[in-house]
């Protein structure tokens, strides 16, 4: 090759590898639009959900971006809420329950939606099947079976004296409530137990409900998984306190704020999960193809000081099987 030649081709490749680079489109940053509870017991909730995109390899505000808005649980805020970030032309949705699936799908029917705890995304119209939801909306459900009530029945049981009275909370309204009940109330006479039905649809129901328990001298109180439940559970606790009831949850945070114990699923492990699949839906995968996925890793927490507060001494039976003591 001759002199002229040599420094033709360098200069071609020096002025052809930018016009390269700059040939090549600008990779896409997502937006994520996500509802955050105020609530103090949700925040490690969401800190699971942002350690889990980490582990895939994403930085916030570099390869994603999330846009937050605050809420209490209202419904009508929640509504609001997704009406917003839908303006902001969000790419997909993280959500939490069935209730706020369908409140952000009714502003923004073809965004991908991303569920972190459904309870019944089937029997509320979100998914075809659990293995093949078939439009929009994905993720991971807490229901569970029906039974895992009746190892709640049995543990709470195992805490109170012998031939106590245990009350039910449940939701007449929840089709997954009502399951439950017929799961528990069947533990029950297989376990002996004397178990009352208390029922609550709306907030106000609270005290009244609380007013029967204490009427009908119950010991403990069932609590069934149900997000009306889950947004009053400081109420809900702070009343058991008042009633000298001990109650059991089906998930950690209702005995971090004051409950005697719970035992269900681990719901920040479902939340580190939702951010694998935010990754798959930025990989091109469909919603619709992606199985909704249920609980794995399941976890017993006991509250020592609320035992104590009630004068209950806990068999170690039960503490020697808890994943986490609370003293």
């Amino acid at each position: 090759m001759d002199r002229r030649a040599f420094i033709s081709g360098i200069t071609g490749g020096l002025l052809a590898a930018p016009l390269a680079a700059e040939a090549q489109p600008a990779r896409k940053v997502w937006r994520i639009g996500m509802l955050r509870s105020e609530l103090t017991e949700a925040a490690p909730l969401f800190r699971a959900f942002d350690d889990g995109l980490r582990t895939l390899g994403y930085t916030v505000g570099r390869d994603l971006l999330i846009d937050q808005r605050s809420t209490n649980g209202s419904p009508e805020q929640d509504a609001a809420g997704y009406a917003e970030l839908a303006r902001l032309n969000v790419d997909l949705f993280v959500v939490t329950a069935d209730r706020t699936a369908v409140a952000a799908k009714k502003v923004a029917p073809n965004t991908p939606i991303v569920m972190v705890a459904a309870e019944d995304p089937v029997g509320a119209g979100l998914a075809e099947t659990l293995a093949h939801p078939g439009a929009n909306v994905t993720g991971l459900t807490i229901l569970v079976s029906p039974e895992i009530n009746g190892k709640n029945l049995e543990l709470l049981r195992e805490a109170l004296p012998r031939g106590a009275r245990i009350a039910v909370l449940f939701n007449p309204a929840s089709r997954t409530n009502r399951s439950y009940l017929q799961a528990t109330d069947a533990a029950a006479h297989t376990m002996g137990v004397e178990l009352v039905p208390v029922e609550v649809r709306e907030p106000e129901d609270l005290e009244p409900a609380f007013t029967r328990m204490k009427r009908a001298t119950v010991a403990g109180l069932l609590i069934l998984g149900e997000p009306l439940f889950y947004r009053h559970q400081r109420r809900i606790n702070e009343l058991s306190m008042q009633t000298r009831l001990a109650c059991i949850w089906p998930t950690r945070q209702g005995a971090g704020s004051g409950g005697l114990m719970s035992y269900g699923p681990d719901i920040a492990d479902l939340f580190r999960r939702a951010a694998g699949y935010v990754h798959k839906i930025i990989g091109g995968a469909s919603p619709g193809n992606l199985p909704i996925e249920q609980p794995q890793k399941f976890e017993l927490i006991i509250n020592l000081k609320t035992a104590k507060a009630l004068g209950l001494t806990i068999p170690q039976s039960i503490l020697q099987r808890a994943d986490q003591v609370i003293e």
